[in-house]
């Protein structure tokens, strides 16, 4: 069973400006690694995928909004016309989480319906802090319901943020509600929950619903609180991702050969815990 990426983004070469002007623009201290884990026209990256033993990954994919700017998410991430091309190419290699704005209403559930109608978009996503809304504003209801009629998880980031957005609105505790009020669907707390990583801890303790994703944050910066829970009681609950290119594979896999995991929970964070929450993910290849 190969590893599973829960988020990379748009991953071509056209995007390190766009990268590069975000990161300077908004001031933040973030390192791109470029040396072995740059970006990559598609072949390269499945060529990549196969020398470290990924089969696939997670692609948050979003029409272009009128009103982003370069700064923003939307500007960086996968366009739906590029994603069906390279999973066109590389068949269950490459797949989607169609990535939503709370605030687009019913117009938005309904292009969300669309567009998750193509078996190869594997779940719902949001970028929590571009749109300021904790987990369980209203705005994002109707969303979460789609998720629930559709058998899809929803992946959201909690914990600060990285740019100069408002991070209150990534605060963990805000799926507490959601996670009672729709039990049948898989929501994934990614970013580790940083800085309050304890509450989206507890969350994931408190719902069999609810999981962790670590996508951004290689295991050098993990707490003893979340290694402890990755090989124990989060074994299947906890999800491995690079957030790439903020992480890339190669650097993350290397980090985690530095951490103390039984076989079983290793298999579970690199692609167990993964398959169990998006089930249109194929098996094995």
């Amino acid at each position: 069973m190969g590893a599973i990426d829960y988020w990379c983004n748009a991953f071509t070469p056209d995007r390190r400006a766009l990268w590069d002007a975000s990161i300077a623009g908004q001031g933040v201290p973030l390192k791109i690694h470029r040396e072995g884990d740059g970006f990559a026209e598609p072949a390269e990256l499945v060529a990549r995928m196969d020398e470290l033993g990924f089969d696939t990954l997670v692609l948050p994919t979003c029409d272009l909004a009128d009103h982003a700017g370069e700064l923003d998410f939307e500007s960086m991430a996968t366009r739906p016309e590029e994603f069906a091309k390279w999973a066109d190419t590389a068949p269950g290699r490459f797949v989607a989480a169609w990535s939503f704005d709370p605030a687009s209403g019913m117009a938005g559930v309904r292009r969300a319906a669309e567009v998750t109608g193509d078996e190869r978009y594997v779940g719902l996503h949001t970028h929590t802090h571009s749109f300021d809304r904790r987990f369980d504003h209203r705005d994002y209801y109707p969303f979460y319901a789609l998720a629930s009629d559709l058998g899809l998880p929803v992946v959201m980031q909690a914990g600060s943020s990285g740019g100069l957005m408002a991070s209150e609105c990534g605060r963990p505790i805000g799926i507490d509600r959601p996670a009672m009020y729709f039990p049948d669907v898989k929501f994934v707390l990614s970013h580790t929950g940083w800085p309050w990583v304890d509450e989206a801890l507890a969350m994931a303790i408190k719902h069999a619903n609810v999981f962790l994703g670590t996508a951004t944050y290689p295991p050098r910066h993990w707490s003893a609180e979340l290694l402890r829970f990755a090989a124990g009681p989060g074994r299947g609950k906890t999800l491995l991702g690079t957030g790439f290119p903020v992480v890339g594979h190669r650097h993350l896999l290397r980090q985690l050969d530095e951490v103390e995991l039984s076989s079983e929970a290793r298999e579970q964070l690199q692609g167990g815990a993964a398959r169990s929450v998006f089930a249109r993910i194929a098996g094995p290849r």
